[in-house]
């Protein structure tokens, strides 16, 4: 049986092992990128809870005696390094601020990603609602059972013409619900005068793209009938989402209302006015050539496309955003994080060198130092800093967008007539 400084040593290498991981990006880990993947997100984005439990265990662990012998001392110095790593990720944590409205500042100069409300919420990470925020849940809006129902959520008090936000959950196309992803920002947005929408798809393997798509865009279609009635304005639909999610919400601004993604809804109007993609897949094709041997596209064929890249080329071109790339794009805001080791940031850059090289609307691109995959689940200090980021980019698209509405309705009309 260990003694307590043996077992204290022991519990301090297992503190500074999950520090280490946020601290220190990793990829092509083969199997072992789920477990680095898991202690390096809770801990970067949890790096204060990190530092609590790790002080009540070393103060308990002193009081029983773990400084009786030499390993009880090293592991006080291992703990010591340990709580250095932290406090370097919490710093990280804050530079996404400066990051964010750098991405900002070069399209609306006088943008400042400055927070709404006093209370963060930085000490209560799991609890996403807000107070001045309400959701509807279970909206049926095609009839695939609850993969075809919505929540949403709207401002507490009665509200009209709210513009509206549309989160697509990740998951890898196989798994995820829309109870799980994106709340703080949807909370958030909510009490800010917005109407959120989150919808659930059918998944993979029972179905292959682009079926999913093509669920999201059915969402699309349901909120251009009905969303009035909850207070949304369906002029104004924006759409954001993580990892699969983010491809899909990528997809659907780039493709809008394609009849081959449309089937029995073809002529509903399913344009995307902004798009928020979070460490999203844009290149099924990988043409980016970072992944190497930690290549998606076997699990890809076998789960999501149904087919190999050979024997369908074209059909995986067109389940890859960065192959539907127009001038006429909607203006986007692409948020990565430096630390992703599920989606490449290549991916991320390639994508945002494109759009930039043939959109005509803004491109907005901030990678968000420390940030691992899935940061923004639940929210921290990074995470708050990158919502109000959000925030400011899409309430800019939309009064840029009202006012060119209001400046279109006050043109005088065209003559018409001979000599016109």
């Amino acid at each position: 049986m260990l003694s307590v400084p043996w077992l204290f040593l022991a519990v301090t290498l297992v503190g500074a092992g999950f520090t280490l991981s946020a601290v220190y990006p990793l990829r092509r880990l083969s199997i072992l990128v789920v477990p680095y993947f898991f202690s390096s997100w809770l801990t970067a984005e949890l790096a204060l809870h990190h530092w609590v439990w790790q002080a009540i265990a070393t103060v308990l662990f002193i009081a029983a005696g773990a400084l009786d012998a030499w390993p009880g001392w090293v592991g006080l110095g291992v703990t010591g390094l340990s709580w250095w790593g932290l406090y370097r990720l919490w710093g990280a944590s804050g530079r996404a601020a400066s990051v964010v409205e750098a991405a900002l500042t070069p399209h609306w100069p006088a943008a400042r990603a400055e927070p709404r409300h006093g209370d963060p919420g930085w000490a209560r990470p799991f609890s996403p609602r807000h107070r001045d925020a309400v959701r509807v849940r279970h909206v049926a809006y095609g009839d695939a059972g609850d993969r075809h129902h919505l929540d949403i959520y709207r401002p507490r008090e009665s509200a009209s013409d709210c513009p509206v936000l549309v989160q697509i959950h990740g998951g890898a196309w196989t798994i995820g619900d829309k109870k799980h992803q994106g709340l703080p920002l949807m909370n958030r947005m909510a009490a800010q005068g917005w109407v959120c929408v989150a919808p659930n798809y059918r998944l993979s393997p029972k179905v292959r793209f682009p079926e999913h798509l093509i669920d999201v865009k059915r969402a699309l279609a349901w909120i251009q009938g009905n969303i009035a009635r909850y207070g949304g304005n369906p002029d104004f639909v924006a759409i954001t989402g993580g990892s699969a999610g983010a491809h899909l919400a990528a997809l659907c601004a780039l493709t809008e209302n394609q009849p081959e993604f449309q089937p029995g809804f073809e002529d509903v109007d399913t344009s995307i006015a902004a798009c928020v993609p979070f460490y999203g897949i844009y290149d099924f094709l990988e043409r980016h050539g970072a992944r190497e041997r930690d290549s998606m596209r076997p699990f890809l064929e076998r789960v999501v496309m149904g087919s190999s890249a050979e024997e369908a080329h074209e059909q995986w071109r067109r389940a890859s955003p960065l192959d539907w790339i127009h001038e006429n794009a909607p203006p986007f805001f692409v948020i990565h994080g430096t630390h992703d080791c599920l989606a490449y940031i290549e991916d991320a850059r390639c994508f945002v060198d494109e759009l930039r090289r043939v959109s005509r609307n803004r491109v907005a691109y901030a990678e968000i130092p420390g940030a691992q995959h899935a940061f923004d689940v639940f929210l921290s200090k990074r995470s708050a800093h990158t919502f109000d980021g959000v925030r400011e980019f899409l309430e800019r698209v939309y009064a840029d967008d009202r006012a060119a509405r209001s400046e279109a309705r006050s043109a005088p009309p065209a003559k018409t007539g001979m000599g016109s």
